[in-house]
């Protein structure tokens, strides 16, 4: 299992520049020491502190705490026609997703990492028609082996309207695709980057979301303006979606809607 993309210091300091704190307005807003503001965010987890700049920041402090006590990893069943493709960027982890339907063997990709191999090895194995390979944004560590996989397997690519990427054709929010049985429709997710977009799978046998970098188990993506407005986009267009749809993000473990309303500390 994936581990989860942020502790509790990039949770912070996330939610810090999200509301144009620095750490010494972070240590007039709470009392706290410079220093150990400072602490916080280089690593140091002391629960009452983390605890008082929640609050102050909008966090839920229960879930930050217990995330700085590593208490939170969302375990989901993973799909048997969901693979999540792992690889990586310098030394970050990126996933990638391939979809299918068990019946027709249509499939599509989500985003691509940095290595088509153990992409194509599914494909390959699964004995799959790739019908299209969908992109949530724009950023290299998303999207650095797209060049292959259109070659490997002559497939058209699409990008968002809001940010489109050179090769691809476009679409736009509320546009509707499918691959085999399942549906697949988008929803504009902004905040970390202008075209960020969540797939909203529904099938008879899986109902998912890739939501690339707009959400984490436990966290967010990086939002350094309209940080109000992303986190109510992720609130209204992912979060009410149901319970037990699985989430599907760009980097860390798989989650359900219902693990991040009671886990998530930014809602």
């Amino acid at each position: 299992m994936n581990a989860l993309e942020d502790n509790v210091s990039d949770i912070l300091g996330k939610a810090m520049r999200g509301r144009g704190f620095d750490a010494q307005e972070m240590a007039s807003q709470t009392g706290l020491e410079p220093g150990r503001v400072e602490a916080l965010l280089q690593g140091t987890f002391e629960e009452p502190s983390a605890r008082l700049m929640a609050a102050i920041l909008g966090l839920n402090p229960d879930a930050v705490a217990r995330l700085g006590r590593n208490e939170y990893q969302p375990q989901v069943t993973k799909p048997a026609n969901l693979a999540q493709v792992t690889t990586y960027y310098r030394d970050m982890a990126v996933n990638a997703y391939v979809l299918w339907d068990p019946d027709t063997r249509d499939a599509a990709i989500f985003d691509t990492g940095t290595d088509a191999a153990p992409v194509l090895e599914i494909i390959e194995r699964q004995k799959l028609e790739v019908v299209s390979i969908f992109l949530t944004h724009s950023h290299a560590d998303h999207v650095h082996a797209l060049g292959a996989l259109t070659a490997a397997l002559d497939v058209e690519a699409w990008s968002s309207t809001f940010e489109p990427l050179p090769g691809t054709r476009t679409f736009r929010p509320g546009d509707f695709f499918n691959a085999g049985q399942h549906f697949i429709r988008t929803r504009h997710t902004p905040g970390h980057t202008a075209g960020g977009t969540t797939f909203v799978i529904e099938g008879s046998t899986l109902d998912a979301a890739v939501v690339g970098d707009a959400l984490f188990a436990g966290s967010i993506g990086g939002v350094k303006k309209d940080y109000p407005e992303s986190l109510e986009g992720i609130r209204r267009e992912i979060l009410t979606l149901p319970d037990s749809t699985i989430i599907c993000p760009g980097h860390g473990p798989m989650t359900t809607v219902a693990l991040e309303k009671a886990n998530n500390p930014f809602f």
